[in-house]
């Protein structure tokens, strides 16, 4: 068996970069139809709200991704997993570019979710298995700044593709990731933590995770609300910014690589301030940057003020992202790590679906800028009971031998 001791710094540094670069790239190819609401409901002669309806379809399916994956990983490693489910969410993403019609563009969208709920699980528990215990909190803002990375290179893309080449185009872009398997087969070595806790069988994972049944509904818990915090101050927010303060799209793509840069910015930074803080406390002030900042976030007055608001806001809710995936493999016992960060973070992302579709008929009631406001209040006030409440394992070893330690 190979030791952690062993492992070169470039061994870590590829299984980190494996992790993120999954993640940007599903990110990416999810985020490529929220830039596309207004050309697919005319392409396809729907309303707008049944295209913001597949973006849920999409969030939906994503704990059934991460049950088939994640127990594959428990098994069979997270290499092999990680590998099979890269090539599936291209491949349907590209095929997203030849839907023919709406009910098939519907379908494809469900499997992308799929595809989508698998790779984060896998390729966090990967990642965080190779990180040395003081460069987790770091490292796993790193990771999930891919999120937002994907979210960049979407609105890039709306920026360069889509008036150039069509809304088909930006899909078809999205089959590009397949080939990070390659790159997974021939860099990335396999966890040496999954070697020493692997199970036996793939049914076993879950059965273990079940007796954990308090520590899974904390997990559950905090993914339904943070994913509420995610989605909805980012699904709509370009929609927002076009019919409600009349700014140009192109100009909207603009502010949403602004203020997806400052979503890196804030992974990173409370990443790193998680391991002299605690998990839970970062969270905390990260919650409490993204609360000060929401007037100017969703009342701004002008373009400008705007721009700010929702940098800051990002800032705010990607730090306290940034945290999630260490802090979630920290919780997990050790046999199940593969599936049940991935698999609470999902079942999370399934109850907090409708997220957009609730803020979207709360315009109707409140006007736009207050449906947003009033639901990230509602959010950010239960996640700061949750986590004061909650639960840590700060600096948990993943080893029998404590080797990560180092």
């Amino acid at each position: 068996m190979t030791s952690l001791r062993s492992l070169q710094p470039s061994d870590r540094w590829h299984a980190v970069a494996a992790g993120f670069l999954g993640w940007t790239l599903d990110a990416f190819d999810f985020f490529v139809v929220i830039f596309l609401f207004d050309a697919l409901a005319q392409q396809f002669h729907v309303s707008k709200a049944q295209i913001v309806l597949s973006v849920t379809g999409t969030l939906a399916m994503r704990p059934v991704g991460a049950l088939i994956f994640g127990m594959m990983a428990d098994r069979y490693g997270r290499r092999r997993p990680l590998m099979a489910n890269v090539i599936f969410f291209s491949t349907v993403e590209l095929l997203c570019g030849f839907a023919p019609s709406f009910t098939v563009f519907f379908i494809l969208r469900l499997l992308f979710g799929i595809g989508m709920g698998g790779e984060w699980g896998v390729g966090a528990s990967l990642a965080m298995e190779h990180s040395p215990v003081k460069w987790r909190g770091i490292l796993s803002g790193i990771l999930q700044s891919g999120y937002s990375n994907g979210y960049l290179l979407a609105a890039i893309a709306a920026r360069i593709v889509l008036p150039t080449f069509g809304w088909r185009a930006m899909f078809w872009v999205g089959g590009i990731p397949a080939l990070l398997a390659l790159y997974i087969r021939t860099k990335v070595p396999e966890s040496e933590a999954w070697q020493q806790h692997r199970v036996l069988r793939t049914l076993d994972s879950p059965k273990i995770a079940m007796h954990q049944k308090g520590l899974v509904a904390y997990m559950i818990a905090l993914m339904f609300l943070m994913n509420c915090l995610s989605h909805g101050t980012q699904d709509l927010y370009p929609d927002f910014l076009k019919h409600s303060h009349g700014i140009a799209p192109n100009t909207v793509a603009y502010v949403t690589m602004f203020y997806n840069v400052g979503a890196v910015l804030g992974a990173i930074l409370f990443g790193y301030l998680s391991e002299r803080t605690g998990r839970r406390y970062s969270m905390l002030c990260a919650l409490g940057v993204s609360l000060v900042v929401m007037p100017a976030w969703a009342f701004g007055g002008s373009l400008l003020i705007l721009a700010l608001g929702a940098f800051v806001m990002q800032v705010g809710v990607q730090g306290a992202w940034g945290i999630i995936p260490v802090h979630l493999n920290e919780l997990s016992p050790h046999a199940v790590r593969g599936l049940l960060p991935g698999f609470t973070y999902q079942i999370g992302i399934l109850l907090a679906a409708s997220t957009p579709t609730v803020e979207y008929a709360l315009r109707d009631h409140l006007g736009y800028a207050w449906a947003l406001t009033s639901f990230e209040l509602v959010v950010i006030a239960g996640l700061a009971l949750l986590l004061i409440f909650g639960r840590e394992n700060h600096g948990k070893s993943f080893l029998r031998d404590d080797l990560i330690a180092e």
